[in-house]
């Protein structure tokens, strides 16, 4: 018996129409009659043969594992895809490049704002100097000298010194308090040097452990400072199959994600590491309480790939 038609027998024993598993799956009912065919060519990509089968295993109750296992031969082998897949990918998305032919005014505009400028500033060089030329220039006062000399005595002397004195004080302690106060600023600086070393040094990152091989490479990344609390965010921008399992096995999601279901997010903050197989890895970006995970290997040159995310630094900020 063909996996197509040991899938469609368990589908009919439990008395579920393809429509039903379209529903519980979300997988066209065109590709689930055509894995019952064995038309695997009809599907989007040998990828997704794996994929759909085992969505539609686990609906009709039948172990996947076990299954994939059992005609591993009969299913279509994802070795060489990459190729084929990102191909399709490239083909189907939309020109965005901007449109060429822009006005000849645009591009001298940068020019006729340099030469009003500079228009400008000779204009109010002029003003100033015309204004200061033909201003009149006061004359100082003659100073009548006094022909009669005042003499001091020795009263009026001792007031001067007293006054100095008082004088020098006043300079005195406007200078201590000018010291204290630079003092505190200087304090105050350094406390906020500090404090932003030490959010610098708290900042969650990513470091690679390792790089995958192969056509669908499984590599691993390591997350430093990732907090009390730990989001992970999906956010499509095309088609794109994605698992997510924590360190477990357990699975956390699992489907088709598309450009019009927008970001999913889920709390991984009681998991030690969580792995993710990704379709197409150029149509889905993965983040981390904020921060984009960047792919070990060019997303554009290996479209499926496997990741591996530690998240040994949650707990322990700083080291």
């Amino acid at each position: 018996m063909e996996i197509g038609e040991r899938l469609k027998e368990a589908r009919e024993a439990k008395g579920l129409s393809l429509e039903s598993i379209q529903e519980t799956t979300k997988i066209q009912k065109r590709y689930l009659e055509a894995i019952e065919q064995g038309n695997f060519h009809i599907l989007p990509g040998k990828f997704y043969a794996r994929a759909f089968i085992k969505e539609y295993a686990n609906a009709v109750g039948l172990d996947a594992k076990e299954l994939l296992e059992e005609y591993k031969e009969e299913i279509p082998k994802t070795e060489d895809d990459s190729t084929a897949q990102y191909t399709q990918i490239k083909s189907s998305r939309k020109d965005n490049s901007p449109t060429k032919g822009t006005p000849a005014i645009f591009s001298m505009l940068p020019t006729i704002i340099v030469v009003l400028l500079i228009v400008g500033i000779l204009f109010t060089a002029w003003y100033f100097f015309a204004k200061d030329s033909s201003g009149d220039k006061a004359e100082p006062p003659e100073q009548q000298q006094d022909s009669n000399q005042i003499v001091r005595d020795d009263e009026d002397e001792q007031d001067s010194v007293q006054l100095d004195d008082e004088k020098n004080n006043n300079n005195d302690s406007k200078a201590d308090s000018k010291s204290d106060s630079d003092d505190k600023q200087s304090s105050s600086d350094k406390k906020d040097e500090e404090k932003q070393n030490n959010q610098a040094e708290n900042k969650p990152e990513f470091k690679v452990v390792e790089k995958g091989t192969g056509a669908s490479p499984e590599s691993t990344l390591s997350m430093k400072n990732a907090g009390d609390k730990v989001k992970l965010t999906l956010k499509p921008s095309g088609d794109s199959w994605v698992e997510l399992e924590n360190g477990d096995g357990k699975s956390l999601y699992s489907g088709l994600l598309t450009a019009g279901d927008g970001a999913k997010e889920f709390n991984i903050t009681n998991a030690e590491k969580v792995h993710l197989n990704i379709g197409s890895a150029p149509s889905l970006t993965v983040k981390v309480n904020g921060v984009k995970v960047e792919y070990p290997l060019n997303p554009e040159e290996k479209v499926h790939q496997y990741l591996w995310i530690e998240l040994h630094g949650k707990n322990t900020a700083g080291e």
